[in-house]
């Protein structure tokens, strides 16, 4: 089955760059940036070899999962420009609910829906299962383009039949959660739920209601964190996130601490060790 776009991605502009294997779909979306392109891009494998994750991590993407990168241009701010995470994080959430609604809402016994969704979306930019196994990670990537405007690139990576063994946070996929479709219908209703949010967004402007979406399905508020920023570890009750997209902390002392990027750590904070 080949990748494709939905007729509301096509009508707006966007491309798309299918391909059999690639070392990176967003170095090969960087590439584009770098070279001049306008954006409104996707880039999609059917096996990435080479895809980076945070931290420098290696995400690898094996036949039956997506790897899909998308590249814009936003006439923004840098810190505008990382907000891009949220929405590519709402983009995923409405796709799963579009294929596989009983992992998003859940039904109740009379059959109305309201239940608790059993995926949760995990700052900054991961997705979540209820029990905190990762299904999927997005990663940003920005360069700095002539007359203001910033290239951004949202890779995306969702463990769809496969999830890699021995990471640092449990892994699944979402054939192991009952969802059984093929990566190639997953990035379909992606492509198309991101145009909505990309409208909202609206080069920043629309942040504020991005960031009232994402709370509404963000896993870990009002719990005991620790953040792993640089070599501190920053422990505390996730209050919230603020108008500019940083998760704020407060601390055993009172004080309310912004992080801008680190990592979190939910239900193990006693675990989590400083660096050195």
């Amino acid at each position: 089955m080949s990748f494709f776009l939905g007729p509301n991605s096509t009508a707006a502009g966007y491309r798309l760059f299918a391909h059999d294997s690639v070392g990176s779909t967003s170095a090969e979306a960087l590439a584009l940036a770098r070279a001049g392109d306008s954006g409104r891009v996707w880039i999609t494998a059917h096996e990435q070899t080479a895809g980076a994750g945070r931290r420098g991590r290696v995400w690898q993407t094996p036949r039956g999962n997506l790897a899909a990168s998308v590249f814009v241009v936003a006439k923004t701010s840098t810190g505008r420009a990382a907000t891009l995470g949220f929405v590519a994080g709402l983009s995923l959430m409405d796709a799963l609910a579009a294929v596989a609604p009983a992992l998003v809402v859940e039904t109740a016994i009379d059959g109305a829906a309201g239940g608790k969704s059993r995926l949760a979306l995990k700052w900054p930019n991961d997705l979540v299962t209820d029990s905190g196994a990762k299904i999927a990670g997005i990663l940003l990537q920005a360069e700095r383009l002539a007359d203001d405007r910033i290239g951004i690139v949202a890779g995306i990576g969702v463990n769809v039949t496969a999830a890699p063994g021995g990471t640092e946070v449990p892994a699944t996929c979402l054939a192991a959660l009952g969802c059984h479709v093929s990566p190639e219908t997953l990035f379909a209703e992606l492509a198309e739920s991101w145009l909505e949010h990309m409208r909202i967004w609206d080069n920043g402007a629309g942040l504020p209601e991005i960031r009232t979406q994402w709370m509404k399905r963000a896993r870990g508020i009002g719990e005991e964190v620790a953040i792993r920023a640089g070599a501190e570890i920053v422990r505390g009750r996730f209050e919230t996130i603020d108008d500019d997209g940083r998760l704020v902390v407060r601390t055993a002392d009172g004080q309310a601490r912004k992080i801008t990027a680190g990592e979190v750590h939910l239900g193990a904070v006693a675990s989590l060790r400083s660096a050195g």
